[in-house]
């Protein structure tokens, strides 16, 4: 059999997927497409149903409605070479406790149809991408939380999977194991893997998403595009001055002349919020042109809506048009 995402092809596309519990419906009609190397954050309150999903898309547990393609293959018609390039970490894992974290690895990748040869260089690169050389001798109970976590995560990764479905992946991990989390993520998706990622920590997500889905009560609510500063044709400027002018209109017209559109206005806190050109001329031309014209700028700096800022504007529009 041959498969493969067709270039123009999604590599996820999940088709109005319906999952029921008894007297609960933890997935409503549920669509979306994501790209190869692609980095989507999956966000929602607890009970969104965010587990379902990938454990959906993981062919785990099967929808009474829809269909889920990965790689240009249906994963419910053939689920197990979705298993082939596909990995995922669930909230709750399990290891073999008295394995060595070695032997842990090479099992992973000989259940993922790795030989021999290519199981022990697949354990010896997973190990390293997630700091566990040290450690590889160590039985996997003997182990601390956060390296348990990171041997799990090495498991998922060990035969280099196209789609990585991540649910909850820094749990238990310290401040550093995070950072090192949010390089390895980076580094994977510039290998042109695509990751699905359900967490709680948002603001490590800003790190290196690309997207993000919301979910509320098995609804997608949202399916925004995260793009980095540098991507964007605009860019968002605070700043605050003294003391607004007295006239806002011609201000306002006199910005507008300088490629500046004030979009949003503190006149207690004599804070805007404008969006120009994303250049460097651009801000430094309107800087000085601010300073020329006398007006005292006591603070100039980009402004950005972080992942959070998105997901609860997401959640606040549904709620606005629920209430229309």
């Amino acid at each position: 059999m041959s498969f493969g995402a067709a270039n123009d092809a999604p590599m996820i596309r999940v088709q109005q997927v319906v999952y029921d519990y008894p007297g609960h419906r933890a997935l409503d009609d549920v669509s979306f497409d994501l790209p190869a190397a692609s980095v989507t954050a999956l966000v929602g309150p607890n009970g969104a149903g965010k587990t379902t999903l990938l454990r959906s898309m993981a062919a785990l547990e099967e929808p009474m409605y829809g269909r889920i393609i990965m790689n240009a293959l249906d994963i419910w018609e053939h689920p197990r070479l979705a298993h082939r390039f596909m990995g995922y970490l669930p909230d709750h894992f399990g290891l073999y406790q008295e394995l060595s974290a070695w032997r842990c690895l090479l099992y992973a990748a000989y259940a993922r149809g790795l030989d021999a040869s290519a199981a022990e260089a697949a354990a010896q690169w997973a190990a390293g991408q997630v700091g566990l050389l040290p450690q590889l001798e160590t039985q996997a109970g003997a182990l601390s939380r956060g390296q348990r976590q990171r041997l799990a995560l090495a498991q998922t990764i060990v035969h280099k999977p196209m789609v990585l479905l991540l649910d909850e992946p820094a749990s238990g991990l310290d401040p550093e194991a995070r950072a090192d989390l949010s390089r390895l993520m980076k580094s994977l998706a510039a290998t042109g893997m695509t990751l699905l990622i359900s967490s709680h920590i948002l603001a490590e997500l800003d790190d290196y998403c690309t997207a993000m889905l919301v979910l509320e009560k098995g609804k997608l609510l949202a399916h925004r595009q995260l793009n980095a500063p540098e991507a964007r044709q605009t860019r968002t400027l605070r700043l605050r001055l003294a003391a607004l002018p007295s006239n806002g209109d011609e201000f306002s017209g006199w910005m507008e002349k300088l490629g500046w559109r004030i979009v949003e206005t503190d006149r207690q806190a004599a804070v805007l919020l404008v969006e120009g050109e994303n250049s460097a001329n651009a801000q430094t031309r309107l800087l000085r042109e601010l300073l020329a014209a006398s007006h005292e700028v006591l603070e100039y700096a980009e402004y950005t809506r972080n992942l959070q800022d998105a997901y609860l504007d997401s959640l606040q529009d549904n709620r606005d048009k629920n209430r229309k």
